[in-house]
């Protein structure tokens, strides 16, 4: 009821910001009327039933949902709208997400149809530009009206997307077609295509220098040894960029027969250094995500500066995984300056210098990179304050919000609207808004106090999710009791002292998995706080002696919960208390972990690093550094994230493994 009572004053509160001449109109109807109409409007948006929302559109007038239902209306018949109906709507909806969202639908679509007058003349308008598309195709025009060098900002956007996108390949292509862009600078393109599983990737690059060798590209994808072993590949055009493509998806495939290929004569003469080494790049990086004691030696065989950022990820990876330090710090030089300067590679690449180090120097450039990422914002920065010998304790608080900073979030449409719409069900549409109501780019966008505003608006209507990512963009002061709620206080202690568990470890997994969400579902089907799947659950009712449990009790607070932690406890159990292990464990099923801790005992902070998958891997380091703070916010005692952490191996020979049984 409370937060019913927040929603409904917040609704009304935006309503006369956005529609005062509606007010009346709109209070006078049950506000039950105008919810099932938007609700209605949403299943017809996705159906793409155009009839169905003009004729419902006009039913939400005044409503404080309205720019959604006009948004959907116009977007859905985007192609069929005339510019005055869309600079209508940019008039009337002004300064809204809506507004922005439609006007960057409109970009794109004026984009693909090489609409450049109309392009430049809105582009300057949309205000988030953060679509990589349109940036490709705003360079394009750039490059199109004053020969501008837009080459290494459009390589530079287009490579770090991990789809074909047709604003990028448009902006390359003109660029090659204009003698701009040199066509040896597509192939890279192609090469993360074939090695990211991704052939529309490497079709789309390879299609801008020659349509027609995308049959040729499809029978490599299909079988690159039977390419590289056709006599007649020598004779092809493109050869060398063929083959290098065709060991490339060899190693995706079968790194060690890539090898073999990489190796052969036949290839050794033909294929240039930097193709050899991105090569060597990929076989190395495979054989790293097996966990193979060779990755480090095939990294070796290349020259790193020549390798892709990814592949000097997992160049590191090996490297911790066998003690190279050396190699370690290589490779994290070899790295964009950019990308080095993330507190994962500066601290890695500190404690490569620690350990090599033997002069003032180098101890001294260490401990520079430390102190420059310590703090408690996530896992690396809190093992960097504890390699300068301090713990994880709660920051100050920062002042209390004025009334004049509350009213500022309250009286926000955009926050409002996004509330709303949450409450409503449509929480994709509600995130959207929200982000962008809070995003620090956009016009007008907030500063740490405005945030601050913000999240404690979504805090206090209980949308732990908004409440939580708010908190956690503001750059120079922080809120821990935002940025680390404790919803659910009683059931979780309660429930954590019942069975033996930290409730600090329950309350970062809690917040890894579904930031307190009650209603969470992933795309594989796991419900609830704790995200739990079906057969887990029914397998730990059982388990913790739930006798009575039924599928559709998954969702039920206390039900959701109790089955959580007990299946959490169990895994901990069964990994000896590793939390690491545990956690890993619980996104990815006990088989994978039970897998990954065989080879040499490490940090488990190096074991983390190395898991082979990018969201479990995530996972761990967020689960624990979570973990460490939710610690220091209930004990009000200073912490140790690597305590937690401890150390990773394979079972001694007189240890049971009881991890088998498990789900």
């Amino acid at each position: 009821m409370q937060f019913q009572a927040i929603l409904t004053s917040l609704a009304f509160a935006a309503l006369a910001i956005l529609a005062p001449t509606s007010v009346a109109q709109a209070q006078g109807r049950d506000s039950s009327y105008y919810d099932s109409t938007l609700t209605e409007m949403a299943q017809a948006y996705k159906a793409r039933d155009r009839k169905r929302l003009s004729s419902l559109l006009p039913q939400l007038r005044g409503y404080v949902l309205e720019p959604w239902g006009a948004y959907w209306e116009l977007s859905a018949r985007l192609d069929q709208a005339s510019p005055s109906e869309l600079q209508d709507f940019f008039t009337r909806f002004g300064g809204s997400y809506q507004e922005d969202r439609l006007r960057a639908d409109w970009l794109l679509q004026l984009g693909r149809n090489r609409d450049w007058a109309s392009f430049n003349r809105e582009f300057p308008k949309y205000r988030m530009q953060d679509d990589k598309s349109l940036r490709c195709y705003g360079l394009l025009t750039d490059h199109l009206a004053s020969a501008a060098d837009v080459n290494a900002a459009v390589l530079q956007t287009w490579l770090s997307l991990k789809d074909a996108d047709e604003g990028c390949a448009a902006a390359a292509e003109q660029l090659v077609k204009d003698h701009s862009m040199m066509p040896a600078a597509v192939w890279p393109r192609a090469r993360l295509g074939f090695e990211n599983d991704r052939l529309r990737v490497a079709t789309q690059a390879v299609g801008i220098l020659n349509e027609g060798w995308a049959a040729t590209l499809a029978a490599i994808y299909t079988s690159p040894a039977k390419y590289l072993n056709d006599k007649l590949t020598a004779l092809r055009p493109q050869t060398r960029e063929f083959v290098a493509l065709a060991i490339i998806r060899l190693a995706y495939l079968d790194p060690d027969a890539a090898v073999v290929e990489v190796n052969h004569l036949r290839w050794r003469a033909q294929l240039t250094q930097e193709e050899r080494s991105w090569i060597w790049g990929v076989i190395g990086k495979r054989a790293a995500m097996k966990m193979s004691n060779s990755a480090v030696g095939y990294f070796a065989q290349g020259q790193l500066s020549q390798m892709h950022e990814d592949h000097l990820a997992w160049a590191v990876r090996a490297a911790l995984r066998a003690g190279n330090w050396k190699m370690v710090q290589e490779a994290i030089v070899a790295m964009p300056v950019a990308v080095a300067a993330e507190p994962v590679w500066a601290y890695w690449r500190a404690r490569a210098l620690l350990a090599r180090g033997e002069s003032e120097a180098t101890r001294g450039e260490a401990q520079a990179l430390l102190q420059g990422i310590a703090g408690v914002r996530g896992f690396y920065e809190q093992l960097a304050l504890e390699e300068l010998g301090q713990r994880i304790s709660v920051p100050q608080t920062p002042e209390p919000l004025t009334v004049e900073e509350r009213d500022a979030a309250r009286n926000n449409p955009g926050l409002s609207r996004a509330l709303y719409a949450i409450q409503l069900g449509l929480r994709s549409e509600g995130v959207r808004e929200w982000n962008y109501s809070t995003n620090l780019h956009a016009q007008g966008g907030m500063d740490d106090r405005s945030l601050l505003g913000a999240a404690e608006l979504a805090c206090r209507a209980e949308v732990w999710d908004r409440c939580i990512n708010t908190s956690e963009r503001t750059k120079d002061v922080m809120d821990f009791e935002q940025r680390f709620p404790m919803p659910f206080h009683n059931a979780v202690l309660a429930r954590s002292q019942q069975i033996g568990i930290d409730p600090a470890y329950v309350y970062g997994l809690i917040r890894q998995e579904s930031r307190f969400i009650m209603d969470a579902r992933s795309g594989v089907g796991a419900s609830g706080l704790m995200q739990v799947m079906p057969a887990t659950a029914k397998w730990t009712a059982k388990k913790i002696g739930l006798t009575d449990f039924q599928p559709h009790q998954i969702t039920d607070r206390d039900t959701n919960i109790a089955i959580g932690t007990g299946y959490l406890k169990l895994l901990l159990d069964s990994f000896g208390g590793s939390m690491p292990m545990a956690a890993a464990a619980y996104n990815a099923g006990p088989g994978r972990p039970r897998a990954w801790r065989n080879g040499p005992v490490l940090e488990a902070a190096i074991w983390a690093e190395n898991v082979p998958f990018n969201e479990t891997r995530d996972y761990v380091k967020k689960v624990l550094s979570n973990t460490t703070n939710y610690a220091a916010l209930i004990t009000g005692q200073p912490q140790s994230l690597k305590a937690r952490l401890g150390r990773v191996g394979p079972l001694d020979s007189n240890t049971v493994d009881t991890s088998a049984e498990l789900p």
